[in-house]
């Protein structure tokens, strides 16, 4: 079965066409960027090895759509003959609310409670639909299913995902803790327990997802208890241009302080503060930051261990919270590249039972690794995320029904 995967975003189309009757194969990926602006570009790869890149002209997700269609087919470059091989397509979504809590088959109905969330992800849920919607006109009558970022998160227990508020807060407009990233805490969970050779509903995980945001979550017998980011991806970790967890009085101070509105101080929140803000060197890429601090930055020296102080505050809060730990994981840009990030994230955490083999943590590979010592309480590993290849997975099993 040919699966196409879609990850809409504000201004681009990413995809990835898997065969998942030969062994879930890559046979096309790409991306298609700047829409709607000048220097609209696409790339495009295929399992060859081919690849194609250059302007082209995209005003819309629907032509970006058309476009991806016609390269799948192409006579020198395509992967497809027709494109009705393709059975189903993946959608990642960001936020489905309270009401999906799994991957669902897209519908009128789901299509509205995407739009009803788009208040609490306006930079990714309108992007989401549009995906859907332009995959609906080009590709009549084959099925899309949706794969929301929220959804793994959804077995959390109340006094994990309620806030402090008025409880009719949450009751009448579903003010509560949602959690993200959960398609990769989910995959890399399930990869983590099949490295370890133990039983995934047996074991105790927390599993760090740090790329430009990120996130932490505890995962207990291979559901999902708690995780860092709330209502919206801004709560949480220090990130790269997200502030995180903050008093929030500060908020409402800073907006007195610098008179500003709404709209300003939101994005001043997730645009102009984490690592940007405090490095202080308009870059908010942790290579950039270590690279200054090694030139002797002391902002940036402090910045890098604010970040990692923060991913360590909730290892241990979350090994608490699961009453022991079994594996602790890294993930996605930062997590699985920067071992001077991962050095420092665990540097104190013996008393957790956390042991990191520095040879084994300096070691960059593309496959799941550990890099604990053989003597570490807990199992230390490295696990490349794939969400591209879990979206794919929870599409297919849902359309194989």
């Amino acid at each position: 079965m040919v699966i196409l995967v879609i990850n809409a975003g504000s201004s681009s189309v990413k995809f990835t066409c898997f065969d998942m009757a030969d062994n879930k194969k890559v046979l096309a990926s790409g991306l298609v960027e700047r829409i709607g602006i000048e220097g609209t570009t696409m790339k495009y790869t295929n399992h060859k090895g081919d690849e194609v890149k250059g302007e082209v002209n995209v005003k819309n997700p629907t032509d970006a759509i058309k476009l991806i269609s016609e390269r799948l087919l192409d006579a020198k470059h395509g992967v497809l003959k027709k494109l009705d091989e393709i059975k189903a397509i993946g959608h990642r979504v960001v936020h489905g609310g309270e009401k999906i809590k799994d991957p669902i088959i897209i519908t009128g109905e789901v299509k509205d409670t995407i739009r009803g969330c788009f208040s609490m992800s306006p930079l990714h849920n309108p992007h989401n639909l549009n995906g859907i919607e332009a995959c609906e006109g080009v590709l009549p009558g084959v099925p899309n299913v949706g794969v929301f970022d929220t959804a793994f998160h959804a077995t959390m227990p109340p006094q994990a995902f309620l806030y402090g508020l008025p409880y009719n807060f949450y009751t009448e407009n579903s003010i509560r803790r949602y959690g993200f990233h959960g398609t990769s805490h989910a995959y890399v969970s399930k990869a983590a327990a099949e490295l370890d050779g133990r039983p995934y509903q047996s074991l105790k995980i927390v599993t760090c997802h740090l790329g430009n945001g990120g996130s932490v979550a505890a995962i207990k017998d291979g559901k999902c208890q708690d995780t860092s980011m709330g209502l919206t991806p801004l709560e949480g970790l220090l990130m790269g241009t997200r502030l995180g967890d903050v008093d929030p009085a500060v908020v409402l101070y800073v907006m007195k302080l610098k008179n500003l509105s709404i709209e300003q101080m939101d994005n001043l929140m997730n645009k102009q503060s984490g690592i940007l803000g405090l490095a202080g060197i308009g870059s908010s890429d942790l290579r950039d930051v270590e690279a200054a601090q090694d030139k002797g930055n002391e902002q940036c020296r402090q910045a890098l261990e604010a970040y990692a102080y923060r991913v360590r505050k909730y290892i241990g809060a979350y090994t608490a919270a699961l009453g022991g730990l079994d594996i602790l994981v890294f993930t996605a840009g930062v997590g699985e590249n920067s071992s001077t990030m991962r050095a420092s994230i665990t540097k104190g955490l013996e008393g957790l039972g956390i042991k990191v083999d520095p040879a084994k943590n300096a070691v960059r590979s593309p496959d799941p690794r550990v890099i604990s010592t053989p003597d570490s309480a807990v199992k230390v590993q490295v696990v490349p995320t794939n969400e591209e290849l879990a979206i794919a997975e929870f599409t297919h099993a849902l359309v194989a029904k």
